[in-house]
C-alpha cells in the first residue's frame, strides 16, 4: 500500500503519532526550514525555556504567502527584489516557528537552541529573552486582523511546546520591548487563546500585568 504523503497546506494532516512529536527540539508537526541564526542557550537554569513571545511578519509588509519570510530567516532573501528589503540588508534574525495565514507551521530553530528574534528585552526582571524564551511568528501586520487557522495552529503548538518545556508566561514583543517594538499589535485578539492559557495554567500579558521593564 503506497505512503500516503500530508498535505502541507493541512496542518492537521502532519499531525504525527502520539509521542513522536518532537525530535531534538524540532516540532513533527511543522515544515522544517533550518536557519544558520541560531546559537547555544545558557548552561543550567538560565537555560530553562519558560516564556514563549508572539511576533507578526510579513514582507514586504502587507503582502501573504511568499517566501520572503522563510528566505530572510535563512539568509536568502534577494535585497534588491523590493525597495523595503534595503533595510534588511545584512540582518541576520531567525525565529523558532512561523505561522502562516493558512495555518501551516514552518520551523527554523530547534526549541533546544536560541533564536534570534527577541532583540533587546527585558520581562519579569530578566533581560536578553532570547536565552528563556521560544519566537512564534504569525505572518500579518500590526493592526490587521490574523486568521482562524493561525488561532488554530497556535493552539496546537503553545499546548505541544507547555508538555515539552516548564512555560510560564506567554506575551507579544510589544510586551518585552514597549517602545521599541509594537507586534503583534491589536490586531492579534488574546482572547482566542485565553482559555488555553487558562487550561495550561499559562500567564498572558493581562494576568502578568504587563511585567516587562518594570520587573514586576
Amino acid at each position: 500500500m503506497p505512503t500516503a504523503v500530508p498535505d502541507l497546506a493541512n496542518p492537521e494532516s502532519r499531525q504525527p503519532a502520539h509521542g513522536a512529536l518532537w525530535r531534538d527540539g524540532w516540532w513533527q508537526a511543522a515544515r522544517r526550514v533550518p536557519s544558520p541564526n541560531f546559537g547555544p542557550r545558557p548552561d543550567g537554569v538560565l537555560g530553562e525555556v519558560w516564556l514563549v513571545v508572539l511576533h507578526s511578519i510579513s514582507l514586504p509588509p502587507g503582502r501573504y504567502g511568499g517566501p520572503e519570510v522563510e528566505q530572510l530567516f535563512t539568509n536568502t532573501l534577494d535585497c534588491e527584489a523590493h525597495p523595503y528589503f534595503n533595510s534588511l540588508r545584512g540582518l541576520a534574525v531567525s525565529a523558532h516557528f512561523f505561522v502562516r495565514r493558512g495555518g501551516e507551521v514552518v520551523q527554523f530553530v530547534s526549541i533546544d537552541d536560541r533564536a534570534w528574534h527577541a532583540g533587546a528585552s527585558l520581562w519579569r526582571g530578566r533581560a536578553q529573552c532570547n536565552d528563556f524564551s521560544v519566537g512564534i511568528e504569525l505572518e500579518g501586520l500590526e493592526g490587521e486582523r490574523f486568521d482562524p487557522a493561525q488561532y488554530g495552529s497556535l493552539e496546537r503548538l503553545l499546548r505541544s511546546l507547555a508538555a515539552q518545556l516548564p512555560l510560564t508566561d506567554v506575551v507579544g514583543h510589544e510586551h518585552i520591548a514597549p517602545g521599541r517594538k509594537r507586534d503583534p499589535g491589536p490586531g492579534f485578539d488574546w482572547n482566542h487563546i485565553t482559555a488555553l492559557l487558562g487550561e495550561l495554567s499559562l500567564r498572558g500579558p493581562a494576568t502578568s500585568g504587563a511585567a516587562g521593564l518594570s520587573g514586576a
